[in-house]
Formats: C-alpha cells, structure tokens, sequence
C-alpha cells in the first residue's frame, strides 16, 4: 500500500479498505498506465521496432509520483481521457533526459490500450487481494459449519419457524455460494488481458511488426494476449462487473440473516463487541450490527453499479463513445463496495458468537409445532399421508388456541399413541432427530471447500 488517503476519509473508512482504496486511486490509475508505456517500449525495442537505447529513458519516466494528478486531470477534462495529457507529460519528462527517446513514446499504441491494460492491471492485483479476503471468510464459514454441525437451530422460510436445521447447515450454505463467487471472479480474472490495437483495432502503425509487439508486450506484462483486441467488446469488463455484483448479494445474504439472529427477540448470533463498535449515541446498551450494515448497503448499492456497467457494454464501431466513459467510476466504485463488505464479513464471521441455548430455545417457542411434519410423516405410515396431516393439523390448532404443547395434544389420540407410542411421540419431539441430511450437506460443502483450498495451495 503507497499511503494514498481515502477520497473520503469521514466514510470510506467504514465502505472500503485501504488496500482496495489505494489500488483505484490517481496514483494507482496513472501507474498503470505507466507500467503499459514501458512495457510498450520494452516490447517493441525486443523487436526491432524502435531503438534500444530508447528504453532506458522511457522507463525511467514511467514512474507516477513524477507526474501532478490534478494537473492531468484538469487537462483530462478538455481532453476526453486520461492518457492523453499523460503520454503528453510522458513525452516531455523523456525529452529532458533524451530527446532521441522521446520520439518513441506509445510509438504505434491508442489511449485506450493504455487505459484499457492499466485498468487490467488494477483489477488482477485487486483481483488477489479480494480472493485472499475471501479465503478468510471461507477459512471461518468452514468451522462454523463444522463446528455447529449438531447446533439446532429453526429454520424460517418466509421469515415464520419451518423445520429444525442447524447453525452448521446454515454456515455450509454461506459458504458453498461463497465458493462459486470466488470460482466466478477467479474465471472473469482469468479472461482480463492485454488491450493493444492501436487507433483502429488494426495495428497499422506497426506494419508487419504489430502481432510480435502484442505477444512481447503481453509477456513483459505477463498479461493473456487475447486474439484480436477488444476496444469496444466489453464483456471483460461486464463478466467481472456481474461477478462482483453477485458478490455483493451473498455478502448482504449473510448480513440479512446474521441481523436478523441478532434481535433482541431472537439472540442467536451476535457481531464482534467491543470499545467503539456498535454503540448508539445515546443508547448506551445497544449493540448494533455494523458489519451488517455494510454488507446490506452494499448489496443495495452494487445491482445499479453493475446494471450501469451492463448499459455500457454496448458500443459503437470500433471505440464506444460515452459507454467505455462510463466504465471509468462505476466499476472502481463497485470494485471499493465489494472489497469492504467482504472485509467486513470476514472479520464479523471471524468473532460471531453463537448462543447455542438460545438457539436451542426458540425451537421450544411454538411448543412442539414446528415438528409437526415430523409426526405427519411417521403417522402417514400407517394412516396415510391425507388423514395423518389432517389429523395433526386439527391437534395444532387446538394447541395454538389451548396455547398447550402439540405433544401433549397428540397424547390424548388414543389411535396415535397406539400407531408411534408414546417414546416414539418423544423421539419425534427430538429436534436433532429432524434435521434430515443436514450432516451430509454439510460435509459435501466441506469438500468442496478443501477442493478449492488445495486449489490455491492452501
């Protein structure tokens, strides 16, 4: 990290990370830039296309703190794009150490394959640091899964108590979702490359040379060299614009549930606590999501970000004319979003604290009820499936309106008690005994989790 302050040092510090902050920031969009324009002349010297001794001062010159990033801006304003006024700069900064040089900076390239390869190279790095975020997250989504394998919980499907299930299922399924947004950054990563067609997409300047340059300045910058460049083909950008969106949408998923077993009225689960987090101004018992809050703000935030990416993916001829424009804030902002809820998460799942007794008593808060598919699906053996849910539907009614236990109910039904028994009223009554394949999910979630771990080398 270069040190680069936030844009906004009141919140940013709460949306994004210092590491994220600082791979899109004036600096780091200059350098990358730079680092093409060195590479560009590394490359072309490689091959005969401009002299060797041209390089030395070039690259020297590709250093960003030579350059004032306001001074290009407000030359960017007039002049429609970034790279412009810098291979301007650029030129001058080389003529003082060796005019002979200076004639050979972005010798046969466009402003767009500067961009277009700087912004590739923000985004691999960034890229990275996210994935190793997201492995952490993983890394605790994986105890928690196995550590609360045999934790009841309730399961609540349109927010009402279903079945049991356990907190370790719950985890698993946080963490097999997150493992397909890591495979899909992983693959939109994976299909960032180089950006070099000159003016028109042709390489024309280049003559016969341009193929050789592109596959040398692909390897200086060890970089894919796609077929053909991609100036108005924007599905690079869009794939990793929807992966990160989606991203955000299982980052707020877990943010949604986490906040919601915080309740004071439920109490399963809480954030981290402690000096400054969380706390109200003038409550002083309160205990507020925060984590969760950033997790749900960006989830909120990022669907239009990407929805704005997604309009601009369609160009016009051969360079777009304000939708490549609009790529500029959109995708670094939705990039800054993403990589503080993440960070977020993977601090909130680090410190969760599980209260397993709470947990094991809000199965208790409807008195048997949510077992009642238990106890329709063991009677349906000998009465049928129709007469045994209209006979245990009839016995939760009556406890709902008696407010007494549905097992108590249903051991006065002299015919259920001869078909199940009164131990096995009990068994049925276990919520652990309900809980299905939740263990088997869980390992499989696991697995596939280890598989990725080795994957990375982890």
């Amino acid at each position: 990290m270069s040190g680069i302050p936030y844009a906004d040092p009141l919140l940013d510090p709460l949306f994004t990370t210092p590491d994220a902050a600082d791979a899109f920031s004036p600096r780091a969009r200059l350098q990358g830039m730079l680092d093409f324009e060195a590479a560009l002349a590394r490359a072309e010297a490689a091959v005969g296309v401009i002299p060797p001794g041209a390089v030395a001062a070039i690259a020297a010159a590709c250093d960003a703190a030579l350059y004032d990033t306001a001074a290009l801006g407000a030359e960017a304003a007039l002049a429609g794009n970034t790279a412009i006024p810098l291979v301007k700069h650029l030129t001058r900064k080389v003529a003082e150490a060796d005019a002979e040089a200076a004639r050979f900076v972005h010798w046969g390239a466009t402003s767009q394959d500067a961009m277009d390869s700087g912004l590739v190279l923000q985004l691999r790095g960034f890229i990275d640091g996210l994935d190793a975020t997201l492995a952490t997250l993983a890394a605790g989504l994986a105890v928690l899964a196995d550590r609360h394998r045999a934790t009841p919980m309730v399961a609540r499907t349109w927010l009402q108590h279903a079945l049991p299930t356990t907190f370790g299922l719950k985890a698993a399924v946080w963490l097999d979702a997150l493992g397909r947004d890591r495979q899909r950054l992983a693959a939109a990563r994976g299909r960032l490359a180089l950006q070099f067609g000159g003016a028109a997409g042709t390489l024309a300047a280049l003559g016969d040379a341009g193929p050789a340059v592109a596959e040398a300045l692909a390897t200086e910058l060890s970089l894919p060299l796609p077929a053909l460049p991609w100036h108005a083909s924007r599905d690079r950008v869009t794939e990793l614009a929807a992966a990160l969106g989606i991203l955000a949408g299982t980052l707020g998923t877990i943010g949604r549930d986490v906040s919601l077993m915080m309740q004071m009225e439920v109490g399963e689960a809480f954030e981290p606590s402690g000096p400054g987090r969380g706390g109200s101004s003038t409550m002083p018992h309160k205990r507020n999501p925060v984590s969760c809050a950033v997790l749900l703000s960006t989830a909120v935030r990022a669907p239009a970000l990407v929805g704005g990416l997604l309009a601009a993916q369609v160009q016009e001829h051969e360079r777009g004319l304000g939708g490549w424009h609009a790529e500029w804030q959109a995708l670094p902002d939705l990039a800054r979003l993403v990589a503080g809820a993440a960070h977020h998460a993977a601090a909130m799942i680090d410190g969760l604290t599980v209260d397993a007794e709470r947990m094991r008593a809000n199965l208790d808060l409807t008195r048997g009820l949510i077992l009642a598919e238990a106890v329709t699906m063991a009677l349906g053996e000998t009465m049928g499936r129709l007469a045994a849910h209209a006979r245990v539907a009839e016995a939760s009614r009556r406890a709902i309106a008696d407010q007494r236990p549905l097992r108590d109910l249903l051991a006065e039904d002299a015919e259920i008690v001869a078909a199940l028994g009164l131990d096995g009223l009990d068994r049925l009554f276990d919520p652990l005994r309900y809980t299905g394949s939740a263990a088997h999910f869980i390992d499989r979630a696991l697995a596939d989790h280890a598989v990725m771990e080795r994957a990375h080398g982890r």
